[in-house]
């Protein structure tokens, strides 16, 4: 891989703080590791784009889905644990391509032993 070639096509942030997504954004930007950065300030927007890049992909052979998903674990309405059961309905391609990491400031060794389930 050349030197100024991004290992990955597609990284998307799920978090509902809009400046820790900024914050985020502007690191993967400046290290150069992606060329597209999809960012959602909630878990049910996120699930539905992913379903329509599931869509997409299916009739275009055109794969936008991310490869590299960073989750926040405490957000309204879908938490980052909700986030998954619904992740874990989509397609076993789409499952096996998207990988996860969850990120939190959470202290609970409660939130630990899930998050490595």
């Amino acid at each position: 891989m050349a030197e100024n070639t991004p290992r990955f096509n597609t990284i998307m942030l799920i978090d509902d703080n809009e400046i820790d997504n900024l914050i985020n954004q502007k690191i993967i930007e400046s290290s150069n590791i992606c060329k597209h950065i999809f960012t959602h300030t909630g878990g049910k927007s996120a699930i539905e784009f992913l379903k329509n890049m599931e869509k997409i992909a299916a009739t275009t052979n055109n794969v936008t889905l991310p490869e590299v998903v960073f989750l926040d674990i405490d957000m309204p309405l879908m938490d980052g644990f909700q986030f998954l059961d619904e992740f874990e309905k989509l397609s076993r391609s789409t499952k096996e391509y998207c990988s996860i990491i969850m990120l939190t400031s959470s202290i609970n060794p409660q939130d630990m032993s899930k998050s490595k389930k």
